[in-house]
């Protein structure tokens, strides 16, 4: 295999540690931490891969500006120059100090994230560009997308460029996890603590306070020039799909970094095309919810549009199907508000048979012809016949019409349809009374399953006419999760589904989180045979829960929370203060600011979006190695996630609410690749 000597070196540097450290975890683990090492190296080997790489550069430039890159999940704030301050060796799985390698499958998108780095003078008209990568097999080649609305026009662009812009932590999320232990929290933002996660210090201990972190990914064409200020960096994101037309092989190409017009860097890629090719049905379902009247607020400048003009309703369609297509090239199923059955042809139809996911509409990517495989009736308990003078014949009226609906339209793609009955409820009678009267419906509505947010084992004891138990949790008793996680595996018509995430139990969706935390939901869900995940928001752009305010969504990490204020140890903060909690797209317009808009009539993806995807995409291999050798895959599984979900046990079952204890993976984005290659092994190893 190409990457072997590479990985070879990369695991010869992984030690035995008795601490948490920046890229590892505690304990007696092999982790990812290499940081002794890098500083041993020191800045003579840093200068030595400086020459090598810049090659003919002069010695002004090269003491002006540093290139080198990452796979992208170890977040590297605008304020690191790595390379040029010679902290630490930044050679890593895709960069060996010369060539950038990553390995993809058929029907996969491979990400690398490439690091520019200005010195006391900064870089002006800085310009990035990647050029055919050609093989024995062909090309893999793209054209940029020539105005703003060819951005959302797919087709012949397997490789996309983007910008790379940055959103300044300025205090500790605090819903996504807690604080009672110092462990619990990311770990370049732990201040230093003992073996039991008590802490001393401030703010201002944290490494990455006031840190700038990287996640909002503009597309290159709207930036095709930029500056980048002294002493710091700039990340530009590459992704590319790797289309069934392509054959497995060696891709080369190079990429042109350019800085006041003259050719600064030519870094070589290369790209192994291995022989695996992912499905075009996830195996791994998902649910985001977006948000019609966000999404319309910010490019209409109006959430509600029923009586608005023709044409601002079908720009609005327009818009939110390009949040489909986004998603869906990212893996992701989309739900939203709920929409009367007589519109669902009007605005679901080519959603759910895939028609809006093929080239007549501008698509291009995984699961082409492939539809959503999900829709929600009622999201988030706002079913319309609720409060109806008899609701229990409503509630067979209209479960009859629903279940009636997919099956008369014969969609090729198998759809979960389900009865969103209640959210984060506390009124479980109620909930097993909807349950039970969707049960005894003598009509089809009897098969439509139901939902409800809530912990497993009450769902299991107080609601057990729900169908479809969706729950999350930080901590829980074991006992009683893993004998709620049996039943429902083991009852008919009974499903599983979690949602969101909380640390020390999964990975967030947090902005302050570690770069593998959304890579890590998928990992869970496998092990733990989730049939769903589902992230509670993708489009919350204004605080209703919180501040009340919208969120100036390109210069805010805060979304969600009370009003911040400052505290001496958590930085800003407020009730339930949290950063990038329900943002996973920005919005290409924004008519609450437009000072922050780019005038697009399409989202603009977050990282963690694509984190999720390299997640969601790893399922796939688990999928397939499980299938050749499930004891094997399982070992790997074992290795990454030894402890996670319910398996992060409570401390005291008097008070079930907390658990002292570190979190149980790897933070070294190094790590999880060496996972995702033992994986690849497994399942070819399975075809001898």
């Amino acid at each position: 295999m190409m990457f072997a000597s590479v990985r070879a070196i990369r695991i010869a540097h992984h030690v035995v540690a008795d601490r948490p450290t920046r890229n590892g975890l505690a304990g007696n683990r092999l982790i990812g931490d290499r940081h002794a090492a890098r500083r041993r190296l020191g800045w003579g080997v840093c200068v030595c891969l400086m020459a090598m790489i810049l090659g003919p550069a002069t010695a002004a430039q090269a003491e002006s500006i540093a290139v080198w890159a990452n796979q992208g999940e170890d977040k590297v704030a605008q304020e690191e120059t790595r390379l040029l301050d010679a902290s630490e060796d930044v050679r890593n799985s895709v960069w060996d100090g010369e060539t950038i390698r990553v390995r993809a499958a058929v029907n996969e998108t491979v990400a690398f994230n490439l690091i520019i780095e200005a010195a006391a003078a900064g870089l002006q008209e800085v310009t990035v560009g990647l050029g055919p990568l050609t093989g024995d097999s062909g090309t893999i080649d793209s054209r940029p997308a020539d105005s703003k609305t060819s951005l959302f026009d797919y087709r012949g662009r397997n490789v996309e460029c983007f910008l790379v812009r940055y959103l300044k932590i300025q205090g500790c999320s605090k819903l996504a996890y807690e604080h009672y232990d110092e462990r619990h929290v990311p770990h370049r933002l732990r201040r230093p603590h003992d073996a039991d996660g008590f802490a001393r210090g401030g703010w201002m201990d944290r490494p990455d306070h006031d840190r700038s972190y990287p996640d909002i990914a503009v597309p290159m064409e709207l930036h095709p020039r930029f500056d980048i200020a002294a002493h710091q960096s700039q990340s530009v994101w590459f992704d590319v799909y790797v289309s069934p037309d392509h054959a497995p092989g060696v891709y080369r190409g190079k990429v042109r970094v350019t800085a006041a017009g003259q050719l600064n860097r030519q870094v070589p890629v290369e790209l192994e095309v291995i022989d695996i090719r992912l499905p075009d049905l996830p195996s791994a379902k998902t649910m985001l919810v977006i948000s019609n009247e966000d999404i319309n607020q910010r490019y209409v400048g109006r959430p509600y549009i029923d009586d608005a003009p023709v044409d601002v309703i079908r720009r609005s369609k327009a818009i939110v199907d390009r949040h489909f297509q986004m998603a869906h090239r990212h893996r992701i199923s989309l739900v939203h508000e709920h929409t009367p059955i007589e519109m669902m042809d009007a605005v679901w139809k080519s959603r759910l048979d895939g028609s809006l996911f093929t080239a007549a509409q501008g698509y291009e990517g995984p699961g082409q012809a492939v539809g959503n495989n999900i829709f929600a009736i009622g999201t988030y308990g706002a079913w319309p016949w609720k409060n109806a003078p008899d609701p229990k014949s409503a509630m067979w009226r209209n479960t009859d019409a629903w279940a009636q609906y997919l099956p008369d339209r014969s969609f090729a793609t198998p759809t979960e349809t389900f009865l969103y009955l209640a959210d984060e409820s506390d009124d479980d009678p109620q909930v097993q009374q909807w349950a039970d009267w969707v049960k005894e419906n003598p009509g089809p509505g009897a098969n439509l399953p139901t939902m409800a947010t809530m912990p497993l084992p009450r769902a299991v004891s107080q609601t057990p006419s729900l169908s479809l138990p969706c729950s999350t949790l930080a901590v829980g008793i074991t006992e009683q999760w893993q004998a709620a996680a049996e039943h429902i595996r083991t009852a008919p018509g009974k499903r599983f589904w979690m949602y969101n995430g909380f640390r020390p139990a999964s990975g967030t969706m947090a902005t302050d989180d570690d770069g593998v935390a959304m890579r890590q939901l998928a990992w869970c869900q496998f092990k733990f045979q989730v049939d769903r995940w589902f992230l509670w928001s993708g489009t919350y752009y204004r605080d209703f829960q919180g501040s009340g305010q919208h969120t100036r969504l390109f210069s805010s990490a805060k979304t969600f929370g009370g009003e911040a204020t400052m505290d001496p140890v958590l930085g800003q903060t407020g009730w339930n203060y949290n950063n990038g909690d329900g943002v996973l797209f920005y919005p290409g317009t924004d008519q609450v600011y437009p000072d922050e808009s780019y005038d697009i009539d399409g989202p603009i993806a977050s990282l963690r979006m694509k984190h999720w995807r390299r997640g969601l995409q790893d399922y796939e291999y688990l999928q397939m190695a499980g299938q050749a050798d499930a004891a094997a895959t399982m070992r790997v599984v074992q290795s990454m996630i030894p402890r996670a979900l319910w398996e992060v046990s409570i401390d005291e079952p008097a008070d079930p609410t907390y658990a002292r204890t570190d979190i149980s993976w790897s933070t070294d984005p190094d790590v999880w690749e060496s996972a995702r290659d033992q994986l690849i092994r497994i399942i070819l190893d399975g075809r001898d």
